[in-house]
């Protein structure tokens, strides 16, 4: 990455309106989420970027759900289409990296359909037993009229 990029942890700099734009039009597992979902998800996440430093904008992001002692989950990376290949996807993951390796968490997952080869880099590979993992899918219009009660 050229040295005209710096690599933040800080929510303060994440440029929201970006950062939604490229997920709700430009991704593939993103497509049609909404601001107010965006949000939420940002604000309860931990949130990374990389920015251009002389102006301060935005070209990466990414964010990391994690309890921070046993479990994470890497999700939303993104890089903006014109500064692909110019190693920013590779600083954005060594800043992450970084952050959470003090921690020795036992897993940090991620879903990829394009970026296998970036998150290899980082010793990240498909899973020993995935018949083990399960999922739970909800379409929202399932959720229209559910209460939780506390």
């Amino acid at each position: 990455m050229k040295s005209t990029y710096h690599f933040s942890s800080d929510d303060a700099e994440i440029d929201r309106t970006q950062v939604h734009l490229w997920l709700s039009e430009e991704s593939y597992w993103a497509k049609g989420r909404s601001r107010a979902t965006q949000d939420q998800a940002i604000d309860g996440s931990r949130n990374f970027g990389v920015y251009e430093t002389s102006t301060g904008r935005q070209v990466a992001y990414a964010r990391v759900v994690t309890d921070g002692v046993t479990f994470a989950w890497l999700c939303d990376l993104f890089v903006m289409p014109d500064v692909r290949g110019q190693g920013i996807g590779v600083a954005l993951m060594e800043g992450i990296i970084e952050v959470f390796e003090p921690l020795s968490l036992k897993r940090m997952l991620l879903s990829t359909g394009d970026a296998h080869g970036l998150y290899a880099k980082f010793g990240f590979e498909p899973l020993d037993s995935p018949s083990k993992w399960m999922q739970r899918t909800v379409q929202p219009a399932a959720l229209e009229g559910i209460r939780v009660r506390h």
